[in-house]
């Protein structure tokens, strides 16, 4: 998927919602683990993906719910990917893997993720240099989608940290890692995302100002306390530019049968707010 037909899928369903699947075992509705037993994140995930794929523009399953539960996670994950691209094939997905290594590593995890997996992003980790992240925007069709500016509260203890030059450090990674791909591949509009998080409004307006055109992943919108409007006001551009994550506000909308159900009219709140403020 490309940068132009991520937008002509969000201006079709007038959406950017991104649903993260952090499928928690411990969180599953009883009614799910009693029918399907170990395949219950699997089944959770199809039912939580029926119910939101009208409104979703992309889903971003978190790796470690599943590494966590060794080669069934992992199996389920797969299968997870596999019936996004087969039932709902206009869906980015998104490994939240925040994968960063260099050289023959980071090519094996591209491959894992992109190739193996079918992924169509990978969240990536920037701290040990360019090298960990090029082999990743190697792969045409594919994204990765850089840490920049974390929604998390002790991002401050290094992001925002200010260089020699007055520069803060996710301005430096920002303005670097396009130079640097754009220098190999030209336009990284097709290859490169940053997250943004939700928490910072301020912070995604003055990103906004030096990266106009790029998407950004933005969490922190709901449980971590983000707002849909300040993110909109402050990120939006002429083509949208955004994926705001939403997850346990979805996904755990009701612990009860009405699982699916609700996760769908949340998702349908969120995405009717978005159609207002695209």
């Amino acid at each position: 998927m490309n940068y132009t037909e991520l937008y002509e899928n969000i201006r079709r369903k007038g959406s950017f919602l991104c649903v993260g699947l952090d499928t928690d075992p411990e969180k599953i509705p009883a009614c799910v683990k009693e029918q399907y037993g170990d395949a219950s994140m699997l089944a959770f995930n199809k039912a939580i993906i029926d119910a939101t794929a009208e409104y979703a523009v992309a889903y971003k399953p978190n790796i470690a719910f599943y590494e966590a539960e060794g080669v069934p996670g992992w199996q389920q994950l797969a299968e997870t990917v596999r019936y996004i691209r087969t039932q709902y094939p206009d869906i980015l997905i998104i490994a939240d893997a925040k994968r960063g290594d260099i050289g023959n590593t980071a090519d094996r995890y591209a491959k894992a993720f992109f190739e193996t997996m079918d992924f169509d992003a990978v969240t990536l980790a920037p701290y040990m240099g360019s090298d960990s992240i090029r082999p990743f925007l190697k792969h045409s069709g594919r994204w990765g989608i850089v840490l920049a500016m974390t929604s998390n509260k002790s991002a401050e203890e290094f992001e925002t940290l200010t260089l020699s030059d007055g520069t803060p450090l996710y301005e430096r990674v920002i303005r670097d890692t396009v130079n640097s791909v754009e220098s190999e591949f030209g336009d990284s509009r097709d290859r490169l995302m940053f997250v943004v998080g939700a928490t910072r409004p301020e912070k995604l307006a003055e990103i906004r100002r030096y990266c106009p055109d790029h998407f950004f992943l933005v969490p922190g919108v709901g449980a971590q306390g983000g707002s849909l409007e300040e993110v909109a006001r402050c990120g939006l551009n002429s083509r949208c530019g955004l994926l705001v994550n939403s997850s346990r506000g979805i996904i755990y909308a009701s612990s009860g049968e009405d699982f699916a159900a609700a996760a769908g009219a949340a998702a349908a709140d969120l995405a009717a707010q978005m159609r207002a403020l695209l």
